[in-house]
């Protein structure tokens, strides 16, 4: 079972996500995409939470409004953390979660400990999380299929982007032609009219050199 939230609406239209138990999760680090964003509360257990980004956003670009629905949601759901002040929340892009063999279910490290960012939640704010659990929508998806369709969207996306990059190549090359064809044409027809000056000039001092001699 995973949960779906949606974020505040002056974030923009944003999903968050988390898993219902930790086999649920380990589903969810096993599948996860590229523009998702992991939460947990730092040093305890809790849910893990997740943020879909759109195309184009990175994990800077984040808003806090959009952070605090996260934090707050993670750390509501962590028997340890709710009852504290002042939690510390972790925060990474999925492709940064590490999974090892000898890990337990739903347990990960990271990759980049320098891409791992931290943010403190002060204290529960419920309304927050009344708002975020009024939008709250069960389902059992697939998770392998979703990335399976999202891995073969962004195939796509590539094999366009390489058409298009494709074709302005060979629309600068025919470009790059024509512009040195007419450099050369009128190179020649520089060269063309300074021999014909040339010859002009030769024709005319043999005529003044004739009438020198006549008279």
């Amino acid at each position: 079972m995973v949960f779906y939230f949606k974020a505040r609406p002056d974030a923009g239209d944003y999903t968050i996500y988390m898993g219902a138990d930790k086999n649920e999760n380990e589903e969810l680090i096993k599948y996860g995409l590229p523009e998702d964003v992991w939460f947990h509360v730092d040093k305890v257990s809790s849910a893990h939470v997740y943020l879909r980004l759109k195309k184009g956003d990175s994990i800077d670009t984040i808003s806090e409004g959009l952070l605090e629905d996260c934090a707050q949601l993670v750390k509501a759901h962590s028997i340890q953390g709710n009852k504290m002040n002042n939690v510390e929340v972790v925060y990474t892009p999925w492709s940064n979660l590490k999974k090892a063999t000898s890990m337990d279910v739903g347990q990960v490290g990271f990759h980049n400990h320098r891409l791992v960012h931290v943010l403190t939640v002060e204290k529960r704010v419920n309304e927050i999380l009344n708002r975020l659990n009024k939008t709250r929508v069960e389902r059992r998806p697939d998770l392998k299929a979703e990335k399976d369709a999202s891995n073969a969207a962004e195939k796509a996306e590539r094999k366009m982007q390489l058409k298009d990059k494709k074709r302005r190549e060979e629309m600068e090359r025919v470009v790059k032609e024509r512009q040195a064809e007419i450099r050369s044409y009128k190179g020649l027809m520089v060269a063309e009219k300074m021999t014909s000056n040339r010859q002009i000039a030769s024709a005319g001092k043999s005529i003044q050199e004739m009438e020198d001699e006549f008279v």
